[in-house]
């Protein structure tokens, strides 16, 4: 009897430590190894290959999300820096998205189901492209997009917490 007792009370003891210790975004990313010396603490890293963007924690870790990156053709390679944060963005097409998609509408309301931002959005400072959310979270991992940076949204919201206006950012084949 006293050791149906003592299960009683262990079991949600251990449960709720469980709780309290896991990371806010368990699920969001995972730190992995990261040994490439080129990049400082706090640098973005997009590998278009792997379809992965890392923030650099330094001490050779990182935090590794899976992305959406730029489709053939459409990939963008070198640095930029974050120039801003979004949060619920508004979305405009630019020409090129227009001519491809003529039905869109000149600007999709941040929050919209239909606004390809997702939840919050970082514009870089290398022309039209942002690290952003998406409403498709189907096209995570694939080489989809016009350029721009496609993170699930739960991933999203943890980079953006993580990084300010300036943080550089490289990409990489």
């Amino acid at each position: 009897m006293r050791l149906v007792s003592l299960f009683r009370v262990f079991i949600p003891l251990v449960m709720l430590v469980a709780i309290s210790v896991t990371p806010k975004s368990a699920n969001a990313a995972e730190v992995v190894g990261f040994s490439d010396a080129r990049f400082r603490a706090g640098t973005i890293v997009i590998k278009n290959s792997e379809k992965r963007l890392y923030l650099v924690l330094g001490a050779n870790r990182a935090i590794r999300y899976k992305v959406a990156v730029g489709k053939r053709q459409k990939s963008w390679t070198g640095q930029a820096f974050i120039t801003a944060k979004y949060v619920k963005p508004d979305w405009a097409p630019s020409d090129e998205v227009r001519r491809d998609f003529p039905h869109l509408p000149t600007v999709i309301r941040g929050g919209a189901p239909n606004n390809p931002m997702g939840v919050a959005a970082m514009t870089l400072s290398n022309g039209n492209y942002a690290i952003h959310g998406t409403n498709r979270p189907g096209s995570i991992g694939r080489a989809v997009s016009y350029g721009c940076i496609r993170m699930a949204n739960h991933d999203i919201e943890d980079l953006f917490q993580r990084v300010t206006v300036r943080t550089p950012v490289v990409a990489l084949p």
